[in-house]
């Protein structure tokens, strides 16, 4: 038997034992069952957080098709263990092909295969073991390649997911020979997710670690798909890609220190200067469902994401004022205009940027291990399911992340598309993100990890799972399921969740659209009274309760 063999019976044997985690060897909490139980298994088998986030990212791929990749890209913030380390984030965020031009979009999307951009998954939880991790690749991709060779048992939210991706891919023969259901029909819970192609694939990358996607026969079939398509990704492309480590953003709350990732994501900035502009407010004397706070954080949101478009890419790119952005200073200038009777319309806060009239799936999740280390992990492949490109013969989904540049130069709109120069395409630059990972630590231990998925809402997801727990003082549970609003300066308009009441919003002036969910923010936190650590899965897509 091989070692890969022996290394995926050693984990898998454990699970039938993890039906109930023991706390002190850690916690895990992320979309899928059966990824939350491959990090478990790792924790338990002497693997740190790292470790954990490792196989968990790759058992995604496998049980989470719409959001989870190995064709796409994110964001993994760490805290190693110890109240004086320092944290990192893993910046793997796709890139774009040496090919494409800030013009590629100017007259509309040609084909899918342009909407791809360089995938960096792979590089990137591969960086982050080499780094931090204490287990054997090997073993770490191990349970994701028995995933798929031997099928993920599907559950009822999985089969909601694949059903809904068949309808909108069934124009694409490579995705339903794939994603489809064997014998046709609806996919119910119970049924088995096989996937051949795709083990062979993991095999390649436990063998060879990165070379084996970047490189190689993987690389070669992706190409292939991409020349086939008339898409723009080259073996130069593969060959050129590199995750990059990089300092987080910092900011400070209620006595709390906050990490967050830089540039190319636009999460960690927009964060930060939006609670320190509420910071002031003293929201908690108000109370949470109270008319003026709403109002104030919407007023809050107009402006930050304002200055998302205004000033923020990819800072390998386009010079940042990061210091500006984050300074108090500049965040009580900012919230100076708010009015407590009235919204603002969102074309005065930022008049400079000239209008013209005329998505997405990312999973989240968070590990803590018995020692303390911490990752907060948010990846995408952009819309649900990606571009809906499957490799063929390699059997993983690409992204469409390409479209998250902004399209058309001087091309600001109030339905919400963005003109901007920070953000505008160029070979080889990372494209804006809202992925937002988080983690908070007081006295130098995490009192909260958490992220969400949701495209442009997902800062302002992550910002109010933050307030719910250091303004309002709720538990990690009860900061994940209180119902969310958001507003992204453009198109200006509310979108809330039920629960939330909106009247005092719309007396104030402003437009407020009901939603059914906002986010799926799995979340580790501190609970106040005991002081224990405890996993607070949000149950909007498919969370559940820690075992």
């Amino acid at each position: 038997m091989s070692e890969l063999s022996v290394s995926c019976s050693r984990v898998f044997t454990m699970l039938s034992l993890l039906l109930a985690l023991v706390p002190a060897e850690g916690l895990v909490v992320s979309v899928s069952p059966a990824a939350d139980a491959v990090g478990r298994a790792i924790l338990a088998d002497g693997g740190n957080a790292v470790d954990a986030a490792v196989a968990v990212g790759f058992a995604l791929a496998v049980s989470w098709p719409e959001a989870g990749n190995i064709g796409g890209g994110g964001f993994m913030l760490i805290r190693p263990a110890g109240a004086t380390s320092e944290p990192v984030v893993i910046d793997y965020r796709e890139k774009a092909p040496a090919a494409a031009t800030k013009t590629l979009f100017a007259k509309g999307i040609a084909t899918p295969y342009h909407t791809v951009g360089v995938p960096g998954s792979v590089a990137g939880l591969y960086l982050a073991h080499q780094r931090f991790g204490k287990q054997p690749w090997k073993r770490l991709l191990a349970p994701a390649i028995q995933l798929a060779e031997e099928g993920v048992v599907v559950d009822a939210s999985l089969a909601r997911s694949l059903n809904a991706g068949m309808v909108r891919g069934k124009a694409f023969a490579e995705f339903v020979r794939v994603f489809g259901r064997p014998g046709g029909g609806q996919w119910q819970a119970g049924d088995r997710l096989v996937q051949k192609d795709l083990a062979a694939t993991l095999r390649r990358i436990a063998e060879l670690g990165p070379d084996g996607f970047y490189k190689g026969e993987t690389a070669k079939l992706l190409v292939q798909e991409m020349q086939a398509g008339k898409g723009l990704i080259t073996a130069a492309d593969l060959g050129a890609y590199r995750a990059v480590e990089r300092k987080p953003i910092v900011g400070q709350y209620r006595g709390h220190t906050l990490y967050a990732p830089p540039p190319s994501s636009s999460g960690g900035i927009t964060l930060m200067l939006m609670l320190n502009m509420l910071e002031p407010m003293e929201l908690r004397k108000l109370g949470r469902h109270d008319p003026l706070t709403l109002h104030r954080l919407v007023e809050v949101m107009r402006r930050g994401y304002a200055d998302r478009a205004r000033h923020l890419g990819d800072g390998d790119f386009v010079k940042i004022p990061t210091e500006t952005l984050l300074s108090r200073d500049y965040a009580r200038k900012r919230a100076v205009d708010i009015n407590d009777e009235r919204a603002t319309p969102s074309a005065e806060v930022a008049p400079e940027i000239k209008l013209r009239d005329e998505k997405p799936s990312t999973t989240h999740y968070s590990i803590l291990d018995k020692d303390g280390m911490a990752v907060s992990t948010t990846t995408t492949i952009e819309d649900s399911f990606g571009s809906r490109i499957v490799v063929r013969g390699a059997g993983f989904l690409l992204n469409n992340e390409m479209t998250d540049f902004n399209f058309a130069q001087g091309v600001t709109t109030r339905t919400g598309r963005i003109g901007t120069p920070a953000n505008l395409i160029a070979p080889g630059k990372r494209p804006l993100s809202s992925m937002t990972p988080v983690i908070v630590v007081k006295d130098g231990k995490p009192v909260l990890i958490t992220g969400s998925p949701g495209g442009r809402t997902i800062i302002n997801t992550v910002l109010q799972v933050v307030l719910n727990v250091l303004e309002f003082e709720l538990s990690p549970v009860e900061a994940v399921k209180a119902p969310r609003l958001h507003h992204q300066w453009f198109p200006d308009r509310v979108q809330a969740e039920a629960g939330l009441p909106v009247e005092g919003l719309t007396k104030r002036g402003h437009e407020v659209k009901r939603i059914k969910a906002q986010g799926d923010a799995h979340s580790i936190g501190r609970e106040a009274r005991s002081g224990k650590l405890v996993a607070a899965p949000d149950h909007r897509r498919a969370g559940r309760p820690a075992e």
